[in-house]
C-alpha cells in the first residue's frame, strides 16, 4: 500500500508542475462553446506563455497585457497583427484551422528591437495533443520525463525545475509511468541522464544598435544582472596619404604596413554591469599614455531614463563618471553626460550626446612638459570642456548597420602642442594647439551576444572626456583603422 501511494505522489508531483509551468498546453477536455482564453503577458524581457499549444479545429481567445512598452503582436503565417498599447489589453480571437509552428514576434512599436520577444504556436491534432507519455529516469526518481503535443519536458521535482529536451537526444532506459520498476537495478548498467539544451533567448535576439556607435554611447538600456565587456582597438598609422605624400608613396607606405594594421595600437577594455533593468555600473581602462594623459581608469554610473514607447518620442539615458590617471591615483576628471536616441525609420536611427567634462585639464597638465619652455606660458588651453556628440545607425540588414559620428567641443581641447616658428625671423614665437574634433565612420555586425564593428576614426583616446578630441591631431581627411569587440556574458 505504501509503495503504491509513493508511485501515485511520484506521478502526481510532476504532472502538476507541467500544469503549472506550461499555462499555453490546450485543454482537449474543454467542450464550451465559448472560445478558450489563453492569458499572454509581456514584459521588457520575458513573453509568458513563449509556447502555446492548442487543438487544431478549436476556437481560441488569445488576451494580450503589455507592460511597461506599446508593442506589435503578431504571428505573420496566421496573418495576425494586433497593436497593444502600454500597460493595456487587447484581444484576439484565433480559430485553429491548420496544423503547425507558427512563429510569434512581438516587437516594441517604436523600432527599437532590443525590445523584440519571440514564441511558438503549436497546432496539433487532437489526438497527438492529448497523447501525453510520462516516463521516470530510473537512475534518478526524482526526474520525470514528460513528452507531449511535440515537446520534451525534463522536470527535477527535487529541485522544481522545468527543462526542455532536445527530441533527438539520446534518452536514458526509462520506465512508463504505467509500469512498475523493477525492484532491483544493475548499478552499473545505468546510464547517464539526457543530456538537455536550455534556450537562451538573448542569444538569439536581434538588437538594432550597441552600446558606442563608434566612441559615441547610445541609450541603449543594460540588461538587469548582465555582465557587459567591451574592447576597442585603434592603431596609430593613418591609412590615407599624408599632407606631403605623393600618390606612389602613399601605396608603397600602406601595402608595407598593411594599411597600419602593423603599426603600433591602442588596446582599451571595460565591463559594465546591470544592476537593475535601469541603474548599471561601468568600468573601463585605456592603456594610452602621452602628455596630459597616462593609463586611465574610469569608473561610472549610468541610470537609463526612457524608452522610445508609448508617450516617450525619445530614448534617454544620463552618465556620470570620474576619471584618473596612472591607475587612478592622480589628475581627476569628472564628466556628466546623457544619450538621446531616436528612430527615424524602422532602419534608421539617430543619436545625440551632450556632455560636460569638469577638470579635463586641471593644472595646465597638457603643457606640463613644456614648463621650462618661457613662451609656454602664454598658451591657454582651459581647464574644462564640453563635447556634443552627433550619430546615426543605419541598418542595410536586419543584423547589420553602417556607422557615422561627430563630436565638436567647446573649451579645452586636447590635441596637440606645436611650436609656433617664424621662418622670416629664425626663431621661436610661441606655441599653439593643433586640435581637431573626432568623427569616425563603420560598419557594424550583430550576432546574438556578440557585435563586432570595424571603424575608422582620427583618435586613439576612448574614455569618456578623451574620444572627443583627436589626439594625434588628424583632421577629417586622416583616419587609422580600428574594431570595436562587445560581447554580453550573462
Amino acid at each position: 500500500m505504501k509503495k503504491a501511494k509513493n508511485i501515485f505522489v511520484g506521478i502526481a508531483t510532476p504532472l502538476l508542475l507541467l500544469l503549472l509551468s506550461q499555462s499555453g498546453f490546450a485543454s482537449v477536455s474543454n467542450k464550451s462553446n465559448e472560445p478558450r482564453e489563453i492569458q499572454i503577458s509581456v514584459t521588457r524581457s520575458e513573453l509568458s506563455p513563449k509556447t502555446i499549444s492548442v487543438t487544431k479545429g478549436e476556437r481560441v481567445r488569445l488576451l494580450i497585457t503589455s507592460n511597461e512598452l506599446a508593442r506589435s503582436f503578431s504571428i505573420d503565417s496566421l496573418e495576425i497583427n494586433k497593436e497593444v498599447g502600454a500597460n493595456e489589453t487587447e484581444s484576439i480571437n484565433l480559430s485553429a484551422d491548420r496544423e503547425g509552428r507558427f512563429q510569434i514576434r512581438c516587437v516594441a512599436q517604436s523600432g527599437v528591437e532590443s525590445d523584440e520577444l519571440s514564441g511558438e504556436l503549436i497546432v496539433a491534432a487532437a489526438a497527438e495533443i492529448s497523447a501525453m507519455k510520462v516516463t521516470f529516469d530510473p537512475n534518478n526518481r526524482d526526474i520525470v520525463i514528460v513528452e507531449s503535443a511535440g515537446e520534451r519536458l525534463r522536470i527535477d521535482t527535487s529541485s522544481k525545475t522545468v527543462e526542455r529536451v532536445s527530441m533527438n537526444a539520446v534518452s536514458p532506459t526509462i520506465t512508463p509511468a504505467n509500469q512498475q520498476i523493477p525492484s532491483a537495478i544493475n548499478a552499473t548498467s545505468q546510464q547517464t541522464p539526457p543530456a538537455t539544451t536550455r534556450e537562451q533567448a538573448s542569444s538569439k535576439s536581434s538588437e538594432p544598435y550597441d552600446y558606442h556607435i563608434v566612441n559615441i554611447p547610445t541609450p541603449k538600456a543594460v540588461r538587469r544582472h548582465s555582465l557587459n565587456l567591451n574592447f576597442t582597438h585603434r592603431f596609430q598609422e593613418p591609412i590615407t596619404s599624408l599632407e606631403t605624400e605623393k600618390a606612389d608613396e602613399h601605396i608603397a607606405r600602406i601595402s608595407k604596413d598593411l594599411l597600419g594594421l602593423d603599426s603600433s595600437s591602442v588596446s582599451s577594455f571595460g565591463v559594465t554591469y546591470g544592476i537593475t533593468d535601469r541603474l548599471y555600473a561601468n568600468v573601463y581602462r585605456s592603456p594610452i599614455c602621452q602628455p596630459g594623459l597616462c593609463k586611465t581608469i574610469e569608473l561610472g554610473l549610468g541610470y537609463h531614463l526612457l524608452d522610445e514607447a508609448g508617450k516617450s518620442p525619445i530614448a534617454l539615458s544620463a552618465y556620470a563618471s570620474v576619471e584618473g590617471d596612472y591607475n587612478f591615483t592622480e589628475r581627476y576628471t569628472y564628466n556628466f553626460q546623457a544619450m538621446i536616441g531616436r528612430s527615424i525609420t524602422k532602419f534608421v536611427n539617430v543619436f545625440f550626446s551632450p556632455a560636460v567634462h569638469v577638470n579635463s585639464n586641471g593644472s595646465d597638465r597638457f603643457k606640463e612638459f613644456l614648463s621650462s619652455q618661457p613662451l609656454i606660458s602664454e598658451l591657454r588651453l582651459g581647464r574644462h570642456s564640453g563635447s556634443f556628440g552627433f550619430g546615426i545607425n543605419g541598418r542595410i540588414r536586419p543584423t547589420t548597420s553602417l556607422l557615422f559620428e561627430y563630436t565638436p567641443r567647446v573649451g579645452f581641447k586636447m590635441g596637440q602642442i606645436i611650436p609656433d616658428f617664424d621662418a622670416s625671423a629664425g626663431q621661436l614665437v610661441g606655441f599653439k594647439n593643433d586640435s581637431e574634433a573626432e568623427i569616425g565612420f563603420g560598419i557594424e555586425k550583430r550576432i546574438g551576444r556578440h557585435v563586432f564593428s570595424l571603424t575608422f576614426s582620427n583618435t586613439q583616446a576612448t574614455t569618456t572626456a578623451r574620444y572627443n578630441s583627436s589626439n594625434q591631431a588628424f583632421p577629417p581627411s586622416r583616419f587609422s583603422i580600428g574594431f570595436n569587440l562587445f560581447r554580453r556574458l550573462l
